[in-house]
Order: C-alpha cells, then sequence, then structure tokens
C-alpha cells in the first residue's frame, strides 16, 4: 500500500459544468426525461450517473424524430454551440435550455463581432483549437463557417503555404478557452514571423483564467508527488492536455478512466500518490478512486 494518498483540491469540474450539470438535474426532478444536444461532460462514468436519472444524449440527426416523440426541454452544453443550430431549435419547436458557459459566450460574442469587423477591411480570422470540437464549432459558427482552425504550428503552415490563411492581409487570433497557454504563446509567436510587412496581427487572450492557472497549479502538484492517476473520460480534449502537463512534471503519470483500471504494480510502498482529473471529471469519481488505491493490498 502506498505511503499516502492526496486528491488535488481543484481537480473536478469547472465552474460551466457544474452550472450545467445543475440545471439537468434540477429539470430532472419534475421531468423524466431531458434532452441534452451532445454529451453533458467528456466524462463515460459521469454520464451513466446522469442517464440513471433520465438525461438522454443526443445529437443533430435525432431531432425530428425527438419532436416527434414529444419532447420539449434541449439542453444546450457548456461548450456552446453556433446560431444555426439555435435556429433549427426554434423552428423544431423545442424549449432551449442554455448551459453555454459565460466565458465561452463571452468568446462567441467577440469572435462575431470582430468578424463584423473583418467584412469591412477584409482581414481572418484565425482560431486556436482542436478541429471538430463542440467549443470550436460553435466558435466557427458565429464567422458564418470563414475562420481557420488550426491544433498546432504544423497545421499554421500548411494554412499558410495552401493559402488559406493569408499573412498579407490583417489577422485576428483567438483560441479555444481550454487550450495550452504555452502552445498558444508558441502558436502566435510562429504567426508573427509569417505575417506580411503592413498586415497587422492582433492577439486576443481567450483561454480561460481558471484554466490557465490550473495548468501552472497542477504540474506542481504532480512534481510534488511520486505517482499520478490523471482520471479523465477518453474523448476530453482538456484531459488530453492536462495529463500530458502531468507527464511533463512527473513520468510516473497514469491515465486512467476508472477505479477499475488501477494496477497494483504502479505502486511502491514509499509512494506518495496524488489524484487529479480534468475539469470534466467529477469529484465523487476522484474519490472513488482515492478509496480504492488506499485499499490496495
Amino acid at each position: 500500500m502506498p505511503k499516502s494518498v492526496e486528491i488535488d483540491s481543484r481537480s473536478g469540474f469547472c465552474g460551466g459544468v457544474i452550472h450545467a450539470i445543475q440545471t439537468a438535474e434540477k429539470l430532472l426532478r419534475s421531468e423524466k426525461e431531458l434532452y441534452s444536444l451532445g454529451d453533458m461532460v467528456h466524462n463515460e462514468a459521469e454520464l451513466s450517473r446522469l442517464s440513471g436519472k433520465g438525461l438522454v444524449s443526443i445529437d443533430y440527426d435525432d431531432l425530428d424524430q425527438i419532436v416527434e416523440a414529444g419532447g420539449k426541454h434541449l439542453i444546450i452544453r457548456a461548450h456552446g454551440e453556433p446560431p444555426a443550430t439555435y435556429a433549427r431549435l426554434r423552428s423544431l419547436g423545442f424549449e432551449i435550455v442554455d448551459c453555454t458557459c459565460p466565458v465561452v459566450l463571452n468568446l462567441q460574442e467577440m469572435i462575431r463581432r470582430t468578424y463584423e469587423k473583418s467584412l469591412e477591411y477584409g482581414g481572418s480570422i484565425l482560431i486556436f483549437g482542436k478541429v471538430g470540437h463542440a467549443e470550436v464549432l460553435g466558435l466557427v459558427g458565429q464567422t458564418e463557417s470563414s475562420a481557420v482552425v488550426v491544433e498546432n504550428t504544423v497545421q499554421l503552415d500548411e494554412k499558410i503555404s495552401l493559402g488559406e490563411l493569408d499573412t498579407s492581409r490583417d489577422i485576428d487570433v483567438f483560441s479555444q478557452t481550454t487550450m495550452s497557454p504555452p502552445e498558444y504563446a508558441a502558436l502566435c509567436d510562429r504567426l508573427r514571423t509569417r505575417m506580411r510587412d503592413g498586415a497587422e496581427l492582433t492577439v486576443h487572450d481567450t483561454i480561460c483564467r481558471q484554466m490557465a492557472s490550473r495548468h501552472r497549479q497542477l504540474q506542481d502538484f504532480a512534481a510534488n508527488h511520486d505517482v499520478i492517476l490523471f482520471v479523465s473520460g477518453r474523448t476530453s480534449s482538456n484531459g488530453k492536455v492536462l495529463s500530458e502537463l502531468c507527464k511533463e512534471a512527473n513520468f510516473r503519470t497514469f491515465n486512467i478512466v476508472r477505479a477499475g483500471n488501477i494496477k497494483r504494480e504502479w505502486f511502491r510502498p514509499d509512494d506518495r500518490v496524488g489524484i487529479c482529473g480534468a475539469t470534466s471529471t467529477p469529484k465523487w469519481l476522484l474519490e472513488e478512486v482515492a478509496a480504492c488505491v488506499e485499499n490496495l493490498q
């Protein structure tokens, strides 16, 4: 059995996810079934818990069928949606329960205003984020799908070489709220070297401040323990970013989805074990993992 087990006090749901889940649970007290457009969180264990309460995750192809079956309330999760989605939901008669994170809503508005201005001077909008991620789709939707999305400097260079990003014109660059601050800085630095004379680059600080400070704090937490168990859903974009930070600080970092993934051979008798997770990882799951480690024989 390890010497000690500590749960990172700042791990667990971010404010936007907490609000969305609390809203869903409140509605489910009076409704047998509630629909969420896409998974409420990128965590299999939490989705299973919410499903047991009556929350049903659906996608765009299910909307017409849900309407015919009498479904009314539909939750927009914390990631947000593009304007076209709201228009379609209203046309189908859904009662929209908008749980978009306030930080994401603010970013959507910033991009929408910038896009409207760019129509006058011919500039471009670049978004640093995960291609196809729900939040990114909502951001791109503010630009009538004209924004360019890249995940790294390699993709940035490719877009410029192919002429999909014109560096002879002004460019406004934004980041998905949960991306890595150092990677965003590196991308912006690279873009500066590719800008042509006369063109202006405007960098917007749009990474969630809670997330930015979380990166620094989590690396310190990982470095101060012998073993790290990082708990996250398989599809969590934020989880991938944060787990890599832990691995950079502590090579004995193990990614797990639930307590059942833990292996006894990972630990030594004198180990100080740290348990942490993504912003989509519930506290109850971190506590379950901690209890499992404490009870190892």
